[in-house]
């Protein structure tokens, strides 16, 4: 079942750009190399991926801008070529997986960069984790941690029936807080990068601001966590699609703002409902720490490119305020 959870990543592989390089790859194509020398040689080229995009993490640690504008993880859809051509588009825009889950990662050990293997070139990128279970969260977080993710995120927020209702994660989780500050203290113990949370406002009956805030208080308390991903929608979880829950439940925003207002330690990105250069200026305008797009970011490629003009080059001007994202507040 947790298979049809799992980011099917094929990872890109640079150019061979000297003749000696060629002939090997000739070589170890039709397989003319001992089969030792093949390992070896496969052995030396990963660590050295691993090994630079650790370097590049730590090289660009104090370069990257703050996740201001981000493009969410989607299922079959933030793969690795997707991520290649958004960060050709984007230089600064925070990439995210597609979510992986845990037990994939600890089970496929040797296969992991099949999951987990990028361009240093993405940077900056978040890995985005699927689970319920601490020990898998947190040994997936120490396989990860090889490969220089710049953060790494926990699913919170997904309301597929695969996840939040046979996989009793994903969104689910919002129904644990304790739970889940235990499984970011776990993850953050585990890795040398921030750790952060992607959820929604509530599910089902649970949507008062009062629970969100209890939740991001115990998570908040239990753990290094200090960046929530907010979907200002809550989830319903009787049986309507994800593509649905998309739409159907309404956007509730001012809890978004309240958070800012109640939490002033914490950061906190706005996700849900946008999808426009307009919106995403209207928002950070009126105080969100970061603004992330999911689809709209897929279909509309041009937002990327204008939202980098308009973040970190004073000189454009906004190209539009229609959002009236808090017509009141909590």
């Amino acid at each position: 079942m947790l298979k049809s959870c799992v980011a099917w990543l094929t990872p890109l592989h640079s150019n061979v750009r000297d003749n000696h390089q060629r002939r090997m790859y000739f070589h170890l194509l039709h397989g003319r190399l001992p089969q030792s020398r093949k390992i070896c040689s496969h052995a030396r080229k990963l660590k050295a991926t691993k090994h630079k995009n650790q370097l590049e993490g730590v090289k660009h640690a104090g370069r990257y801008h703050p996740p201001w504008f981000s493009v969410a993880p989607m299922m079959e859809f933030t793969d690795n070529h997707y991520r290649t051509l958004a960060r050709i588009i984007s230089k600064h825009s925070w990439l995210y997986t597609e979510m992986v889950v845990a037990e994939t990662i600890v089970h496929q050990q040797h296969n992991l960069d099949r999951f987990l293997a990028f361009p240093s070139e993405q940077h900056p990128i978040v890995l985005q984790l699927g689970g319920s279970n601490l020990d898998n969260l947190s040994k997936a977080a120490e396989l990860a941690n090889n490969y220089g993710y710049d953060e790494i995120n926990l699913n919170c927020g997904c309301p597929s029936g695969k996840v939040a209702g046979h996989g009793c994660f994903g969104v689910r989780l919002m129904l644990d807080p304790k739970f889940v500050g235990e499984a970011m203290s776990a993850i953050a113990a585990k890795c040398d990068v921030p750790v952060s949370v992607k959820c929604r406002i509530g599910l089902d009956d649970h949507d008062s601001y009062n629970e969100l805030c209890e939740f991001i208080y115990t998570v908040a308390s239990l753990s290094p966590t200090k960046h929530f991903i907010i979907h200002a929608r809550k989830a319903l979880l009787n049986g309507i699609t994800p593509a649905e829950n998309r739409k159907i439940p309404p956007l509730k925003y001012e809890y978004y703002f309240g958070l800012l207002r109640d939490f002033p330690e914490l950061q906190f990105t706005l996700n849900g409902g946008i999808t426009s250069i307009g919106q995403v200026n209207a928002a950070r305008k009126q105080g969100a720490h970061g603004v992330m797009l999911g689809r709209a970011a897929y279909h509309k490629y041009e937002l990327s490119v204008v939202f980098d003009k308009i973040a970190w080059s004073p000189q454009y001007a906004c190209l539009g305020s229609g959002f009236p994202l808090c017509s009141k507040m909590l």
